[in-house]
């Protein structure tokens, strides 16, 4: 039933001849726009229907066509009818399978009334759209594995740092619900791409809709586009915008994954001993049998380039190109596609990996006093009784430069050293040199003592049960 059939172009109706070798190659695309085929196959479900509404399919027409695709559908899903190298493109791939099936007769009378241009700008909504929800459920499955390394360690201190450096102590539960945050933030764009993506195109035809009275607003509730059909038969067409869109909230999933990844690869240095990977989510060396591997941290930061270069690609792609459609448009889908694919094998892995690592206590809190980080506190302690935070500010940097002298840390110096310094400098200041002190007096919303952390956890446990519904629910 796979055996090509003869020509079925799409096009070739003014033509003498058929096209060279060397533009049948330049045009083919079936080689990655199969993977539509499901949603072609359901798109002309929808579009058979209208056409019977329409007076142009008659009831017993209908059945066999829908009976007829049916089988296409079997067929394709199991592998027995695919693409060909003759075969331009998905649509004429499928085309030719349904005429093999019902006859040119029959099999001819589907394509009234509809163009490549609003079929694919249609299927590829749906793809999209079916992605954007198994990309959404990866991301909820790291965020869980984030939460669940904060709950389990809610009280570990560790060193905050800005420009690198240390800055101020802070919860590991806090660092690490900070990319929960960020993660959230990408899901979210997803919920709200979707909700822009909803609209269906089919029925826009090449350009300017159809005179065959078909009805592209049942087609759209047909097919599970919430908002409808394209409001302008051109905009449906051209409209590569929620391309563009989704590659770049892939290509900021990439960025906000790097980001993460960069710190498990310091982390998991000598230096630091922050983590300890598993062994399953580490690799080895050929030459050093000593050496344990983050390659899927250095495989999520390599993967980020990727993800950007596909959306700088598309944009450059889509820029200067009028109105309705163009060829140029081919292009726009192998970019998100390997977006889909990378992240799709990505995530699952970088879930374990974060899901597994074991978090290294005592050198977390060794270090995070270390580096003055204290400083801060001392300013603001000096805050509360009375002194303006220009002189606080100076006062606790003359600390620091004490400590730099004599090789030690705030907490080592004495009371006499304070009282140097600073009249204001009473020993009372040696409440507020531990990190246990600093890290509960930062309590306001979305600060980082152990009070503040917990109302954090609850705010994303909320929006990730949210996530989670939407990623799951069927379209």
């Amino acid at each position: 039933m796979s055996s090509n059939s003869g020509d079925v172009r799409l096009w070739g109706g003014r033509f003498a001849d058929g096209p060279a070798e060397a533009l049948a190659k330049l045009s083919a695309s079936v080689h990655f726009d199969w993977r539509l085929a499901p949603y072609d196959i359901a798109g002309s479900r929808a579009h058979a229907r209208v056409l019977h509404k329409a007076g142009l399919l008659t009831e017993d027409e209908l059945t066999r066509m829908l009976g007829g695709l049916d089988r296409l559908e079997a067929d394709v899903a199991d592998g027995s009818f695919v693409g060909t190298v003759e075969d331009e493109d998905v649509h004429t791939a499928l085309e030719r399978g349904l005429l093999e099936r019902l006859g040119p007769d029959l099999g001819g009378k589907l394509r009234a009334g509809r163009s490549r241009n609003d079929q694919v700008a249609t299927l590829f909504r749906m793809y999209l759209r079916d992605h954007a929800r198994i990309i959404g459920g990866l991301i909820a499955d790291l965020q869980e594995a984030l939460v669940g390394l904060a709950e389990a360690h809610p009280d570990v201190a560790m060193p905050g740092r800005t420009h690198l450096q240390h800055a101020q102590p802070v919860l590991f539960a806090h660092h690490v619900l900070a990319h929960v945050q960020a993660l959230s933030r990408n899901a979210e764009r997803l919920r709200q791409w979707d909700t822009r993506t909803a609209v269906s195109p089919y029925g826009s035809g090449a350009l300017a809709g159809s005179s065959l009275g078909l009805d592209p607003e049942a087609v759209a509730a047909d097919l599970g586009f919430e908002g409808g059909s394209a409001a302008n038969s051109i905009d449906g067409t051209a409209s590569r915008d929620f391309v563009a869109e989704f590659a770049f909230i892939t290509a900021m999933i990439g960025i906000d994954l790097s980001r993460i990844a960069e710190e498990i690869i310091i982390w998991n240095t000598k230096e630091f001993s922050f983590v300890t990977l598993h062994d399953a989510f580490s690799t080895g060396s050929s030459i050093m049998p000593q050496k344990k591997n983050p390659d899927i941290a250095e495989l999520a930061r390599g993967k980020s380039g990727r993800l950007v270069g596909n959306l700088t690609g598309l944009l450059a792609t889509l820029k200067a190109l009028p109105l309705a459609y163009n060829r140029d448009l081919q292009e726009d889908k192998e970019p998100v596609f390997d977006s889909c694919d990378q992240l799709e094998i990505l995530l699952p892995a970088f879930t374990g990996m974060m899901a597994t690592l074991t978090v290294n206590r005592e050198r977390m809190e060794e270090l995070a006093p270390a580096g003055f980080s204290l400083a801060t506190d001392i300013a603001e302690w000096l805050v509360r009784q009375g002194v303006p935070f220009r002189v606080a500010h100076e006062v606790a940097g003359e600390c620091v430069k004490e400590c730099e002298r004599h090789g030690i840390e705030l907490d080592e110096l004495s009371d006499e050293q304070f009282a140097a310094i600073s009249s204001h400098l009473t020993p009372e200041v040696r409440t507020v040199l531990n990190v246990p002190g600093a890290l509960a007096s930062r309590s306001g919303r979305g600060g980082t003592a152990p009070s503040a952390v917990a109302a954090q956890l609850a705010e994303v446990k909320t929006d990730l049960a949210a996530q989670r519904e939407w990623a799951d629910a069927k379209r």
